[in-house]
């Protein structure tokens, strides 16, 4: 169970339950307690009044002077004493029904529980007196059984009010930890429009057992975009550092053109034109990329539009209509950096191969499991050997223009990383190249 919610509540519930079992517990006992004393009292006032009658003839004058009580048959009030001797005087109440009740030395008291007629259960008070030199034992008893009827009544009832008061203090208490729970949710909203972009660090304004975490996070989340911008600062500026060398050894190997045929000047002006064409790449990237952090979604309803103008300005000179099309309402998804660079390098890519038009579409399954981009232009196409090899990293099949190379195999490793697919085929509307990307939409 991962919810710090349910953990909380069934912890509460749960001490609840055990605090209200011990309640009860301790209560039915002091209920117990308090009841078997408060009979034990009347027990001995019955015990002195009887001892204060015993004389020389103790058997007539215990029958004709002791409370009518003790003459009801299996009354529940039973006295029976026990001489040295042997002697034995019962209450007419017990009828002929026997004790077992032992013989005391004076002085001592006991309080026993038996078993009387008809399953009557007995409070029996006991005690050893010596009276004119005569020892003897007296018990007297009390039935219990009308009071363990209440006594179990009131047990039922204190039972049932305990679960109702359980079940109200959950239901509170179930309402407390909802309430205050809910005082994460602006932390959760936060969390979803910092991940849209609309902010740049969570609010601190949250409650102080959570402002520690969200504190670390915003740090975490400031040095993560100062990482990035400075990954993208030192990018654009290693390229524009080495455009300049680059350039002067350019124009050095271009005014070799006359000199005789050498191959080394060969090599190096191919090498140096591949080095050209990549620094010219890594700055489209970084222009690309602009300056989204880092926890972004990319949402192709407003950074879609701002990709194709910049590839408008990129492509200027060849005045290429480059178009898309959203089917509905395409919820982000994605990083926004990660779509960006494979969306840009296909655009680019299809940028430089095509004639004048290049389009591409974004769609959702109706089952809403997954999202489909496709890209395509009306360039000169591929034969199918030529779209087997297309993805293989490092393999440009036109070495004259930078297109169909590590640009391709870039977004095919972005398109494996969100665990999508990719595909290449010919535009049956155009002619040109087609590339079909599907994306989970957990992505």
């Amino acid at each position: 169970m991962n919810s710090l919610e349910r953990r909380l509540q069934l912890g509460l519930v749960s001490s609840l339950l055990l605090l209200m079992g011990l309640f009860w517990l301790a209560g039915n006992q002091s209920l117990r307690q308090l009841t078997e004393n408060f009979i034990a009292s009347r027990l001995e006032h019955d015990a002195e009044s009887l001892l204060s009658i015993i004389t020389t003839d103790p058997e007539r004058l215990l029958r004709q002077q002791a409370n009518q009580i003790f003459n009801q048959p299996f009354s529940g009030h039973y006295y029976l004493v026990l001489f040295g001797d042997g002697r034995k005087i019962t209450s007419r109440s017990l009828w002929d029904h026997t004790l077992d009740i032992p013989p005391l030395l004076p002085g001592e008291i006991r309080r026993l529980h038996r078993t009387g007629p008809s399953g009557q259960q007995l409070l029996v008070l006991v005690q050893g007196f010596r009276k004119r030199g005569v020892e003897f034992t007296l018990a007297v008893t009390e039935d219990l059984t009308p009071i363990e009827a209440e006594r179990a009544r009131f047990t039922r009832n204190f039972a049932l009010l305990a679960l109702l008061s359980i079940a109200l203090l959950i239901a509170v208490q179930r309402m407390v930890v909802r309430r205050s729970f809910r005082r994460l949710e602006p932390v959760r909203k936060d969390m979803h429009r910092l991940e849209r972009g609309e902010l740049e660090r969570l609010s601190e304004d949250v409650p102080t057992e959570i402002l520690p975490l969200v504190q670390e996070f915003n740090h975490l989340q400031q040095l993560l975009t100062q990482r990035l911008e400075r990954s993208r600062n030192a990018l654009g500026n290693l390229a524009h550092a080495l455009k300049g060398p680059l350039n002067l050894l350019q124009q050095f190997l271009e005014r070799q053109e006359n000199t005789p045929h050498c191959p080394q000047l060969e090599q190096a002006r191919t090498q140096v034109t591949r080095i050209h064409q990549l620094m010219e790449r890594e700055l489209k990237r970084a222009r690309m990329a602009g300056k989204g952090l880092p926890t972004h979604r990319f949402d192709p309803a407003t950074s879609l539009p701002e990709l194709i103008q910049t590839l408008n300005k990129i492509h200027h000179a060849r005045h290429l209509d480059i178009q898309y099309h959203l089917a509905g309402d395409i919820s982000p998804f994605g990083d926004h950096e990660d779509m960006l660079e494979l969306l840009g390098n296909l655009l680019d890519n299809a940028c430089k191969w095509a004639d004048s038009k290049v389009v591409c579409a974004i769609s959702k399954d109706a089952d809403g499991r997954r999202f489909n981009i496709t890209v395509e232009d009306d360039g000169p196409g591929l034969p199918v050997e030529g779209m087997a090899i297309l993805a293989k990293r490092g393999i440009q099949l036109d070495e004259t223009k930078e297109g169909h190379g590590l640009g391709l195999a870039i977004s095919k490793d972005i398109v494996k990383l969100y665990g999508g697919k990719i595909g290449f085929s010919q535009s049956q509307a155009s002619g040109g190249l087609k590339i079909t990307i599907q994306l989970p939409s957990s992505a």
